[in-house]
């Protein structure tokens, strides 16, 4: 390394001295030694450069220069753009006074902008784009006053722009986007007059957007998005009403700007409404405002809607990821009907779609999603036949979709999930063949799943049918969408068999047919789907064996065979080797498996058919022995169980039992407009009670146990033993319990909590969108309080409490909230108490096989150990991670083998704000009415901190993972600096 420094300082001294020499020579010396210069800091003189010797002239065959003819000695153009150079760029470059263009973009050059181009005063474009230059930009190169075309993109730059840019008067182009330029945008360059594109997106700039801009009335192009710019848009951008046609160019290397007119502004901080002077620019074809805090709440902020109808070139308007609201104007159906996209996703905007927005003949991609949107889709819709996209999911639409929605010949992605949407699926989606990806879930459809879907060949990305009303069989048709990878159709009323053609769909990775009624085996084809990585059958009526070919499934990382009735031996390789990779409770007739499962081993069962039982004569006295000593048992028996239930219940101590025929009246006879939620060992349900008259008791939360599926009693004997001593604000309130028999003659067995009316944390982070208004949407102080909350409960079962408590499953849907907001601990159903000498519990008490819930359950669990209190730390610094990112551990979000903290551990190098939850990041700049750049990294660095300590208490080593006191501080460390900033808002 020394070495190769030396002999460039070797190489630049001894240029040095051939360009002192070279003055009193030819003026040709001095461009010779300049291009040697440049050769000899470049690293990998590419083989386009073998030219560059001295057995020719730099003037007649050296690649890429050229010479002037009036002086033929000297260099007017330098273009190696694309050549893969590596090193820096001489600062000897700077002697070329003659060079009229410099193109070195598109290379891998490294180091500073020398100062010394901005000698060079005949420079007219310079182009150093595409490259790794660091460092600032050179005011020097305010000296190029010749200066037409700037290009600087997509290099590593930072500092400020400088203001001697502004002194250019000749420039047209200036191009600097994709660097890491902070600081205000320079008023100096609103004296740019000929102007023509400024394109600055992509920085870290701050402050507003500086009303000279409206100055540049030659301007085609405007671009400031994902910058961190605030404020207003300044109205004076409609003074920009003169856009004209131009064509810049110099030797074929500038921009042709011919007719185009673009301002894009989107991804900043900036606020406040539209301003209607944007409908003078009437040669505009695209306006990008997406990913700001735009609003619009009355009738009058909508006007630059209406005014945007003079703009007869619109092509694209893009105002998604704003905080527009009220309805939607009519006037957007009178927008230009050159307009091919229209985004108004991601807002808060209501009422009907307009009816007339057919009349936006050439749209293809149609974007109203994530708002409150009500009625029925406009039957104008069926007039878009260009459409190639049509995204309305996570509104409130409803009614049935009528037949005409085949017409949509040339969809390619049909998004309508998530809305109330009723009536069959038209089978004339069928016709739609160039479709590939239709979501239809999370809507109120019934009927049969048309099997014309499975007509569209080209349905490859996605196909989700899920969280409907669809009864019927899944069609084997389904065999014909070979290329398919995705396949939801859970949570439906559908029956039948799996369909064995499934196995035909050869692309597959990722099905669902989870909670509904399939019954018959798993179907031996499925061994066909080498690539399948995910299949959740859970919750059917499935039997038989579990085939032997899953476990040959390399690509398989999560699998879910719960709650069927599958029989025989569970295999113990492949997947079936990693119990926190796979689901088989509620599959009582299962055996064998990894230890972890503490199944039954299938071997007894084979000996016990191997001997044969001996013949025993029966008379009527060993008859009548038989009924006597049953008869006694049976009496001793039930003795004994209504003794266990009392000393059961009772030991619940200072909570009072309560009846059967009370919790009946309480929830309405548990109707299902009462429940809450429901788990695998029982559902929750609302209830009031008679005769309470404790506050706040009279509503209550009722747990029904279900007792039917294996181990819901241990779960809730032991959330009774875990609950029955413990007493603290962040855990849940027990009222009481109930151990009864229903009118069947059942068991029955209940746990009555204190209600939580603003439900658990899961649904604030995951919930329906059009559930999520301002008020549904936790913002940062709020995520970090209910952390704190948490952990405290943490903090006081494991160190404070009666005795230890290991809660076995900390997870977002156990974190429940009350009226204020504060955070209860709940669910101790797989709660263990460890032994007094250790924090990890005693073997005998791990007798339930694997506990926890799949992506919060700590990774030695999977590996066979036993529960400690470094498995809910673990499963703590998982919902730390869930609360800021607003990412589920695990389901389709992360597929390709991606876990959440790998997820988080990429954007801890330098895109924080790429894994933060989008919902977050809105808010972190809501109500900032001038730029506060230490506001904004104040809160940016608590989201790290808060990043850092989910992936601290989620170490993958349990020793490793902070203990609850130290939680407690650093959250506390954060809260205290957001309060500040909290304050000052």
């Amino acid at each position: 390394m020394y070495y190769g420094v030396l002999c460039l300082l070797v190489v630049v001294c001894f240029s040095h001295t051939l360009v002192l020499h070279s003055q009193g020579s030819s003026n040709s010396t001095i461009d010779e030694v300049a291009l040697f210069s440049f050769k000899s800091m470049l690293l990998n003189p590419s083989d386009s450069l073998a030219s560059w010797n001295t057995s020719s002239h730099f003037c007649r065959s050296w690649h890429g220069v050229v010479c002037s003819r009036g002086h033929p000695k000297r260099v007017v153009r330098l273009q190696l753009s694309s050549l893969n150079l590596l090193g820096e760029i001489s600062p000897f470059l700077g002697n070329l006074s003659f060079l009229r263009m410099l193109h070195l973009g598109d290379n891998h050059l490294t180091g500073q902008i020398p100062p010394e181009l901005g000698h060079l005063s005949k420079l007219r474009v310079l182009n150093l784009s595409a490259n790794s230059l660091i460092g600032s930009i050179p005011v020097t190169l305010g000296g190029c006053a010749q200066l037409t075309f700037l290009n600087l993109r997509n290099n590593r730059l930072h500092g400020e722009i400088p203001a001697e840019i502004g002194s250019l008067e000749k420039l047209t182009v200036l191009q600097l986007r994709n660097n890491n330029l902070s600081g205000q945008i320079p008023l100096s360059l609103g004296g740019l007059t000929v102007l023509g594109a400024l394109y600055l997106t992509s920085n870290d700039l701050s402050g507003e957007i500086p009303s000279a801009l409206g100055n540049l009335s030659n301007l085609w192009g405007l671009g400031l998005s994902d910058n961190m710019l605030s404020g207003a848009i300044p109205s004076s951008l409609g003074l920009l009403s003169r856009l004209s046609s131009l064509t810049i160019g110099f030797n074929n290397l500038s921009a042709n700007a011919s007719s185009i007119s673009v301002i894009n502004l989107g991804h900043n901080f900036l606020h406040g409404v539209v301003p209607p002077e944007v409908g003078s620019l009437r040669n505009l074809e695209r306006v990008v405002l997406a990913e700001s805090s735009l609003e619009a709440k009355t009738v009058d902020d909508w006007k630059f809607m209406t005014a945007l109808a003079n703009c007869s070139r619109l092509q694209i308007l893009d105002l998604g990821g704003n905080k527009f609201s009220g309805v939607l104007p009519d006037s957007v159906s009178n927008l230009s009907r050159s307009l091919i996209y229209l985004s108004v996703g991601q807002n808060r905007i209501s009422g009907s779609i307009p009816r007339d927005i057919g009349n936006l003949i050439n749209l293809q991609a149609l974007v109203l999603s994530e708002n409150s949107f009500t009625g029925s889709l406009p039957s104008s819709l069926s007039r878009l036949k260009n459409l190639r996209g049509l995204a309305v999911y996570n509104n409130n639409l409803s009614g049935s979709l009528s037949l005409t929605i085949g017409n949509f010949t040339q969809l390619i992605y049909l998004l309508l999930h998530m809305n109330a949407f009723s009536g069959t699926i038209p089978s004339t989606l069928g016709n739609l063949t160039e479709l590939l990806q239709l979501h239809l879930g999370y809507n109120n459809f019934t009927g049969l799943i048309p099997k014309e879907i499975f007509s569209i060949v080209t349905l490859s990305e996605f196909l989700d049918v899920s969280h409907n009303n669809l009864e019927g069989s899944i069609p084997q048709e389904i065999g014909s969408l070979k290329n398919l990878v995705e396949f939801h159709a859970e949570s439906n009323i559908l029956s039948g068999e799996i369909p064995s053609t499934l196995g035909d769909c050869e692309l597959l990775q990722n099905i669902y047919l989870q909670n509904n009624f399939l019954n018959g085996s798993i179907p031996s084809p499925l061994s066909h789907l080498k690539g399948l990585t995910t299949l959740d059958i859970s919750n059917n009526n499935l039997s038989g064996t579990l085939p032997g070919s899953i476990a040959d499934f390399r690509a398989l990382k999560y699998l879910n065979l719960s709650f069927n009735k599958f029989v025989g031996e569970v295999p113990t390789v492949g997947i079936f080797s990693n119990d926190s990779s796979f689901s088989i409770q509620g599959n009582d007739k299962l055996c064998g498996g990894i230890q972890t499962l503490h199944l039954p081993p299938c071997s007894l069962q084979l000996s016990k058919k191997k001997h044969k039982i001996p013949v025993i004569p029966i008379t009527a006295a060993t008859v009548a022995t038989l009924l006597l000593l049953s008869s006694t048992y049976m009496l001793v028996a039930c003795h004994k169980k209504r003794k266990a239930k009392i000393q059961s219940t009772s030991s619940m101590e200072g909570h009072p039992l309560i009846s059967y025929s009370q919790l009946v009246r309480a929830t309405n006879g548990f109707s299902t407009n009462n429940l809450l939620g429901s788990g695998a060992f029982g559902s929750v349900y609302k209830g009031e009670l008679d005769g309470q008259s404790s506050e706040n008791t009279n509503i209550v939360a009722v747990k029904v146990l279900k007792l039917q599926n294996h181990g819901a009693l241990k779960s809730f004997i032991s959330e009774c033993e875990a609950l029955r001593n413990l007493r603290h604000r962040n855990l849940v309130k027990i009222i009481t319990a109930c151990s009864s028999i229903d009118p069947t003659g059942n068991d029955f067995k209940a746990i009555v909590f204190e209600f939580m009316p603003n439900g658990n944390l899961e649904s604030w982070l995951h919930g329906d969108t059009h559930e999520l208004t301002e008020e549904r949407c936790l913002n940062l102080m709020a995520r970090v309080t209910i952390l704190l909350d948490v952990a405290y409960a943490l903090d006081y079962l494991h160190c404070h409490g009666p005795s230890p408590v290991i809660h076995c499953d900390i997870k977002s849907s156990n974190v429940l909230l009350d009226a204020d907001m504060v955070a209860h601990v709940g669910d101790f159903g797989l709660a263990r108490i460890p032994d007094e000498q250790s924090s990890v519990l005693q073997s005998s008490t791990n007798s339930l096989g694997f506990r926890g819930t799949i992506g919060y359950a700590a990774p030695e669990y999977g590996a066979g150990n036993t529960m400690s209190m470094h498995g809910d730390i673990y499963s703590y610094g998982i919902l730390v991670l869930e609360t800021i990112t607003g990412k589920r551990p695990i389901g389709s979000e992360f597929r390709e083998g991606l876990s959440l903290r790998e997820y988080v551990q990429l954007g801890l190098q330098d895109r924080v704000m790429d894994v933060v939850d989008m919902r977050l990041s809105l808010d972190l700049t809501d109500g900032l009415q001038t730029a506060n750049d230490s506001s904004y990294k104040r809160k940016i660095e608590c989201i790290v901190l808060l990043l850092k300590l989910g992936m601290s208490c989620s170490h993958e080593l349990p020793s490793s993972r902070l203990p609850t006191g130290d939680i407690i501080k650093e959250l506390l460390a954060i809260k205290e600096s957001l309060s500040m900033e909290y304050r000052v808002r």
